[in-house]
C-alpha cells in the first residue's frame, strides 16, 4: 500500500541526516536527490549490467529474447533454475555487449533496446523460475554479479495434481519497480505528486534488489520493539540507501518473499512450479491441471481478469492457499502484458475510464464504484487492515496471531488453544495485513458480512492493525503516512473525512480465515510476513502451512 495522499514530503535522506550523493552501487547506476532516489543507467559509472526479456513467461520450445545494456564490453551470462538444487541451464561466455541509452520516460514507455541474444528453450525444460546472472567476462563466479533478471517457464503438461503452483506477485513488483525513474509510489515523473507514474512499462529491468539480495539484508519490519517512545525504524531503507539498492527491495521482489517460500517448500518435500501473476490474465489456462494455487508475501495489485481466473479455478474445485497480505488495488494490464496502469488514490479524479467503464477504474477493490470487494476472492480486504509494526504504525504491537477457533483443521497437531498466540517470536504479523468487519459473539469473532465477506467464512485467528501513525508530537516529523489511509478509506466507504469516520477507519485487523467457494476451498493467512515464520522454522507457522498444503494436495496422512 504505502505512500498515501497524506505522506509527509520529507524523505529518508533528510530524516536520516544523509547527504544526497550518487549511491554506492556495484552497478554504478543511480541518481540521488533530496526528493527521491532511483536507479538510472550511467555509462560513466562503475561496472554494471542490466537486462530485461521480451516476456515474463515462456513455454518450453519458445525463444527467450534478452535485451542487455552494460558498462563493460564482455559478459558471462548464466541462466539457472531456482530451487534447492539450483541448476545452470545455459552459460554464454565472452558475450559482446554495449551500453544502450534510455529514451525519455523509459519507466513508462519502455527501454526500446536492441536485442542482445536469443535463446531457444528446450522442449524438456523444467517449469519454474529462472535467474539470469551477468558478470564481467573472467570475473570470479563466486563474486556478486553485475546484474540479474528473472523469467518463468510454464508447464507443457498443463499442470500436475501433486505439484503446487506458486503465483509470483509480479504486478506488485512492477508497482514498486522504480528502475529508470518512477514507480507507482515515487520517482521523477513530472505530472503527479511525489513523481509517481500511473502507467509503468514491463520493458525495463527490475530494480536492484528485486531479483537478488545479499544475505542479511534487513526486512521491512525489524524484530526489536522500542522500549521507550522513539521515531519509527528505517533500517531497510537506510540499508538500501547506503548500499545502492532500490528503496523498496524489502517491500516487493523475488528474494524477499517468493524465493524464500520456494526453498522452504522444496526442503519440506513439496514440488513447486512458479508462474508470474500476469499469466493469470494472459494465459488463464495456466492453472489447469493443478490442485492448489499458492500466493506468498506482498501481493497488492491485481486485475479483474486475474481475479476471475482464480475465482473460476476455486469454483470448479481448486484450492487456494494465500500466505500473503494487502489485497488492495485493481490494475489494468496493457495488451500482451506490455505494462500496467494503476491510479490508486487518484483514480476517482484522473483514471480515464472512471466514467465510461467505472468497474475497471484502478482504485481500491472496496470502492463502491468498482464493487468487487477483495473478500469475494480471498475472504479478507485490505481496507479493513492494514499496517502492523512498520513506520509509526503499532511499533509495539504483538507480532503474532491470537487463536480463536483452535478446533479448525488448519491448527491440527499444533497444540494451540483458545487465546494462544503463534508466530510472535518470528514476527509474522507485520508490515501489511488484511481483515474484515466483525463483531464478537460469545468470545468469537464473527464476520458482519458488510464488506463482501463470503458466506461461511471462519475467522480462525486474528490480531489488530491500524491505518494511522501515532506517537509523541516531537516524532511526527518522521511519520510516513500520518492518517492518510484512514482518510482515504473514510472517503471511499463513508463519503466523508469527518473526525469520527477517520478514527473509525484507523482501526483494522489482520486475520487467518478459510471458506468454501463453489466446489473449492480457500485458506488465507493475511499477512505479508508469514514467510518469516517458515524461514525461521517457527513450529506453529510451519505446521499450519503443512496442514494447509497437505489438505489441498490431498496428501493428508
Amino acid at each position: 500500500m504505502q505512500n498515501g495522499p497524506a505522506e509527509a514530503r520529507t524523505t529518508l535522506d533528510e530524516k536520516a541526516g544523509l547527504q544526497p550523493w550518487p549511491l554506492r552501487v556495484s552497478s554504478g547506476a543511480a541518481a540521488a536527490s533530496k526528493s527521491t532516489w532511483v536507479e538510472m543507467p550511467d555509462e560513466n559509472g562503475g561496472p554494471a549490467a542490466w537486462c530485461y526479456s521480451d516476456k515474463r513467461s515462456y513455454m518450453p520450445g519458445e525463444t527467450l529474447r534478452l535485451f542487455i545494456s552494460s558498462t563493460v564490453n564482455n559478459l558471462t551470462v548464466e541462466v539457472s533454475r531456482e530451487g534447492i538444487e539450483q541448476s545452470i541451464f545455459r552459460r554464454i561466455d565472452d558475450l559482446d555487449v554495449s551500453f544502450q541509452r534510455l529514451p525519455n520516460m523509459a519507466y513508462m514507455s519502455g527501454c526500446d533496446w536492441q536485442e542482445t541474444i536469443a535463446i531457444e528453450l528446450p522442449l524438456d525444460l523444467r517449469p519454474g523460475a529462472y535467474i539470469v546472472s551477468m558478470r564481467a567476462h573472467g570475473q570470479d563466479v563466486h563474486s556478486p554479479a553485475l546484474g540479474h533478471h528473472i523469467f518463468f517457464v510454464r508447464s507443457r503438461r498443463g499442470g500436475c495434481s501433486n505439484t503446487l503452483l506458486m503465483v509470483a506477485a509480479t504486478c506488485t513488483w512492477s508497482a514498486y519497480n522504480d528502475w529508470g525513474g518512477a514507480s507507482h509510489y515515487r520517482g521523477l515523473h513530472p505530472q503527479y505528486p511525489l513523481g509517481v507514474c500511473p502507467t509503468l512499462s514491463a520493458s525495463r529491468p527490475w530494480a536492484r534488489g528485486q531479483v537478488w539480495l545479499p544475505p542479511g539484508a534487513p526486512r521491512n519490519v525489524s524484530k526489536p520493539r522500542p522500549r521507550t517512545p522513539m521515531p519509527p525504524d528505517w533500517e531497510s531503507k537506510e540499508w538500501a540507501f547506503a548500499n545502492g539498492y532500490t528503496r523498496y527491495y524489502a517491500t516487493a521482489g523475488w528474494p524477499s518473499y517468493e524465493r524464500l517460500f520456494l526453498l522452504w517448500a522444496e526442503q519440506s518435500g513439496y514440488s513447486v512450479h512458479v508462474i508470474p501473476q500476469d499469466d493469470l490474465e494472459l494465459h488463464p489456462d495456466c492453472v489447469s491441471g493443478y490442485d492448489c494455487l499458492v500466493f506468498v508475501g506482498h501481493d497488492e495489485y491485481w486485475s479483474t481478469p486475474m481475479r476471475q481466473t482464480v475465482d473460476s479455478f476455486t469454483e470448479r474445485g481448486g484450492k487456494v492457499a494465500r500466505f500473503a497480505g494487502n489485497f488492495m488495488w485493481q490494475i489494468r494490464l496493457a495488451e500482451n502484458g506490455a505494462g500496467q496502469t494503476c491510479y490508486k488514490y487518484m483514480a476517482r479524479d484522473h483514471d480515464p475510464v472512471r466514467h465510461e467503464n467505472p468497474r475497471l477504474m484502478t482504485g481500491a477493490w472496496e470502492d463502491p464504484i468498482i464493487g468487487y470487494p477483495g473478500a469475494e476472492t480471498f475472504g479478507v480486504n485490505a481496507l479493513r487492515g492494514v499496517y502492523a509494526g512498520v513506520y509509526a504504525m503499532a511499533p509495539r504491537s504483538a507480532r503474532g496471531f491470537n487463536v480463536f477457533r483452535p478446533k479448525h483443521w488448519s491448527l491440527e497437531r499444533t497444540g494451540l488453544g483458545y487465546a494462544d498466540m503463534f508466530g510472535d517470536e518470528a514476527s509474522i504479523f507485520a508490515f501489511e495485513v488484511d481483515g474484515l468487519d466483525y463483531q464478537f459473539v460469545n468470545g468469537l469473532p464473527e464476520p458482519l458480512g458488510t464488506d463482501g465477506a463470503p458466506e461461511g467464512v471462519q475467522i480462525i485467528a486474528m490480531n489488530w492493525a491500524t491505518k494511522s501513525e501515532y506517537g509523541l508530537p516531537e516524532h511526527a516529523y518522521y511519520h510516513v503516512l500520518g492518517d492518510g489511509d484512514a482518510r482515504y478509506t473514510a472517503t471511499i466507504l463513508e463519503g466523508n473525512e469527518s473526525p469520527q469516520a477517520v478514527e473509525k477507519h484507523s482501526r483494522g485487523t489482520g486475520m487467518v480465515v478459510s471458506f468454501q467457494k463453489g466446489e473449492g476451498e480457500v485458506f488465507c493467512a493475511a499477512t505479508c510476513e508469514w514467510v518469516r515464520g517458515l524461514i525461521e522454522h517457527d513450529f506453529y507457522t510451519e505446521q499450519i502451512t503443512r496442514n494447509v498444503l497437505d489438505r489441498f494436495l490431498n496428501n493428508r496422512g
